[in-house]
């Protein structure tokens, strides 16, 4: 069944801390709410999840109205990042305890948590107390103690935040592989944009208690509709227009070009941006066509090993600081320029994306 949330508003006081937010989320999919600090994400999945009362909007779960069920009464599993398994309790004992409550016969509660301990690949820790295991062994527990009495949703209050890198990034994959293995439909709060970009299926931008875009990872990476989106979903150049007469775009006293397709629009555009794995530098010697390129000095560089962040300022526009990201020793170009060099910026056409 999908979770479809109607015009949900919840206010504190003068906040309003989800504003008239509506989204649907197709059963069996892997959703993802990101956003910055208090932009409203995990109030919206507190309140699917039933610990925070809306004061108006619909939370339909199918055809089923969950707006004022109790949360006890949803069969959702939560996973919350501080683990909260119960200290005193086995890992075992910590799955079984929501079957007990359920009132499982002990040979079905057996059963299942050997199934959960199976699935977490965590069979030989079933007799360790939470203290006595590493903290993404204890996360693994804790979606296990959720998925046990075969919820109808899941959801992830920022589920990885409390472990180290190297961790967050074996357990992410391994969250991803159980909800396809699963077929559960998830929910997660994150605020890490590589997080969301390499789990999710649908990615829904929050900022300021609505939804700035919703997409897949691909759409929202390559095709932001706004500022905020194209800042906050991975590294990008904005491009502040030049102020100029008729409709022509202007950007460092050249005519700017775009795809048709990015100007098809009435609205006027006063933003565009650009990726900075999509610029290109040339040797400020090597003769281009006008289009797009730019006499420009490299102003610093950092070498990451396999990509090299190079900031470059147009001769015309020093205000405006470009990132450029190359990947390996050199661009796509092969020439790999140095701090101080006068090089030619491009902004090719086609990478180039009209800002709201």
């Amino acid at each position: 069944m999908d979770l479809n949330i109607q015009n949900v508003i919840k206010s504190y006081g003068a906040v309003k801390a989800l504003d008239n937010v509506s989204l649907n989320i197709p059963h069996g999919s892997l959703v993802c709410f990101l956003g910055p600090s208090g932009c409203g994400k995990t109030t919206l999945l507190r309140a699917v999840a039933g610990l925070e009362e809306i004061d108006s909007g619909r939370i339909m779960l199918g055809d089923n109205d969950l707006s004022h069920t109790p949360a006890r009464s949803r069969n959702f599993g939560v996973v919350f990042q501080s683990y909260s398994l119960f200290p005193h309790m086995t890992a075992a004992r910590n799955i079984a305890y929501g079957l007990e409550c359920r009132s499982w016969t002990k040979a079905q509660i057996a059963a299942r948590v050997r199934e959960m301990l199976d699935l977490v690949h965590l069979a030989n820790q079933a007799e360790k107390l939470p203290a006595q295991m590493s903290g993404g062994q204890q996360q693994r527990i804790a979606i296990a103690r959720a998925l046990a009495p075969n919820p109808s949703l899941l959801l992830l209050d920022e589920p990885l935040s409390a472990l180290d890198a190297k961790v967050r990034e074996e357990l992410r994959n391994e969250i991803r592989a159980l909800q396809k293995r699963v077929g559960i439909t998830t929910i997660m709060v994150t605020h890490d944009q590589e997080e969301a970009l390499a789990m999710a299926d649908v990615i829904v931008v929050m900022k300021d208690g609505h939804i700035e875009q919703t997409g897949t990872p691909q759409t929202l990476y390559q095709q932001p509709l706004t500022s905020f989106v194209a800042d906050f979903i991975g590294r990008m150049n904005i491009l502040p227009l030049d102020k100029t007469a008729g409709n022509s775009l202007h950007f460092a006293d050249k005519v700017l070009k775009l795809d048709a397709a990015e100007i098809s629009g009435s609205a006027p555009v006063s933003k565009v941006g650009i990726r900075p794995e999509a610029v290109s530098l040339l040797p400020a010697t090597q003769t281009m066509p006008d289009d797009n390129h730019f006499p420009a000095t490299i102003r610093s560089q950092i070498y990451l090993g396999h990509i090299s962040r190079l900031e470059v300022v147009p001769d015309k526009r020093p205000d405006v600081k470009i990132s450029v990201e190359m990947h390996g020793t050199a661009n796509r170009a092969g020439y790999l320029p140095q701090t101080g060099d006068a090089v030619t910026l491009h902004l090719p056409a086609d990478a180039l994306r009209v800002l709201s």
